[in-house]
């Protein structure tokens, strides 16, 4: 990570810095299609196709449920406008009196809660989880929101401010015992807990790779379980979207059988070698595995950095006895406040110390990838210091 050499990067949780090896597949490709057009084409093409096999590696799934998308806005989406609301396809029988509806937390990243809510325009009823300031998402709260009308229920599974990671186990099984769908936004856990959708019943699962699996922007991935696909509608059609693509004459639309109908046109390909190339090194990391190392150097990151901050009198919003019983809920998301000063300040201060955080809700956001140290938390301590 050629970014540690003059700073301390702690902002995971908004766009992380590329690995060596990501930012050198992206120079071999702009090199070939500066010297050579599209002449490379079949070369970017099947890393495009190695990159869903690996994200099929990382979450334990068959290629065919994975697409390759531009971001996870792109995916949700895609997801919102191909569902089936008012059709009998839906996965489980509902009486036709019944308005349908989909469940969304009330503390969401705009891009996981503004496509749900435009669902209302078409008569589905939108049902918002409230969350109380600590960010932790009820259980009790959640199903109080699920009844027989509702679809689909759409979450998080680390909040973007909070750090809150839900448990996936409960949450998949209060979902689907009520017979609505999972769909999970894992971009700020993807690249660092493990994912099994083998052995969780998850629908639908979107990841931008700018995040945590160290990649550019522009490129992520959508997962959509088997099971799903048939019911869904093509709202969006491209040449790449239907069998024969390359034939670029279709009278007659017969769409691919597999999640990558999805994708519809033109890919980013410098965007998807980088990313593959960010994946690769992240599941030679073991990313993928129950016990990950990368998910353990993070938790002890976001350990040290909890008790350092305190140690400065900071206000972390994190609960210590909660991480001191059980990890599970805990990310490498902290949010934190100095009492009497403008975080926002402290922030442009830091980076003229070469130290990168974010402010979110009034409130400075660190977010820790397993690469940093504690000599990165040092320089975090030492800068708030000054």
């Amino acid at each position: 990570m050629p970014v540690t050499r003059e700073w301390a990067y702690f902002d995971h949780a908004a766009v992380a810095p590329l690995p060596s090896m990501a930012a050198d597949a992206g120079r071999v490709f702009l090199n070939q299609a500066e010297k050579s057009g599209d002449c490379c084409w079949p070369e970017w093409s099947a890393i495009a196709t190695r990159l869903r096999g690996n994200a099929a590696s990382l979450l334990h799934c068959e290629v065919e449920e994975i697409a390759l998308v531009p971001n996870t806005t792109f995916a949700i989406n895609l997801i919102a406008s191909a569902f089936p609301w008012f059709s009998s396809r839906a996965s489980s029988p509902r009486t036709e009196a019944a308005r349908p509806n989909v469940v969304v937390i009330e503390n969401e990243f705009s891009s996981n809660l503004l496509p749900w809510l435009e669902l209302a325009r078409s008569g589905v009823e939108v049902r918002v989880v409230p969350v109380d300031p600590s960010g932790i998402v009820s259980l009790d709260r959640l199903a109080e929101r699920i009844d027989s009308a509702t679809r689909l229920v759409s979450i998080s599974w680390v909040g973007y401010s909070s750090g809150y990671r839900i448990d996936l186990p409960k949450v998949c099984e209060l979902v689907h015992c009520r017979g609505a769908e999972l769909f999970l936004d894992a971009i700020q856990g993807l690249g660092v807990f493990s994912c099994d959708v083998s052995q969780l019943p998850i629908d639908y699962l979107a990841a931008d790779g700018h995040k945590w699996l160290l990649g550019p922007e522009g490129a992520g991935l959508l997962y959509i379980r088997r099971e799903r696909l048939a019911k869904l509608e093509n709202r969006m059609v491209g040449w790449n979207s239907v069998q024969g693509a390359h034939r670029f004459q279709n009278a007659e639309v017969q769409f691919k059988s597999d999640a990558s109908r999805f994708e519809g046109g033109s890919a980013n390909h410098l965007g998807i070698v980088c990313l593959d190339a960010s994946l690769r090194l992240l599941l030679d990391l073991g990313v993928h595995l129950p016990c990950s190392g990368v998910a353990t150097a993070v938790l002890e990151n976001a350990d040290l950095i909890e008790e350092s901050l305190r140690s400065l009198g900071a206000i972390v919003y994190r609960d210590k006895e909660a991480a001191q019983r059980s990890a599970t809920h805990c990310s490498g998301i902290i949010s934190f406040e100095i009492e009497g000063k403008d975080p926002q300040s402290i922030r442009n201060a830091l980076i003229r110390n070469k130290v990168v955080t974010s402010v979110r809700h009034g409130r400075l956001r660190v977010a820790t990838h397993a690469y940093n140290n504690a000599d990165d938390v040092q320089r975090l301590c030492d800068a708030i210091r000054s």
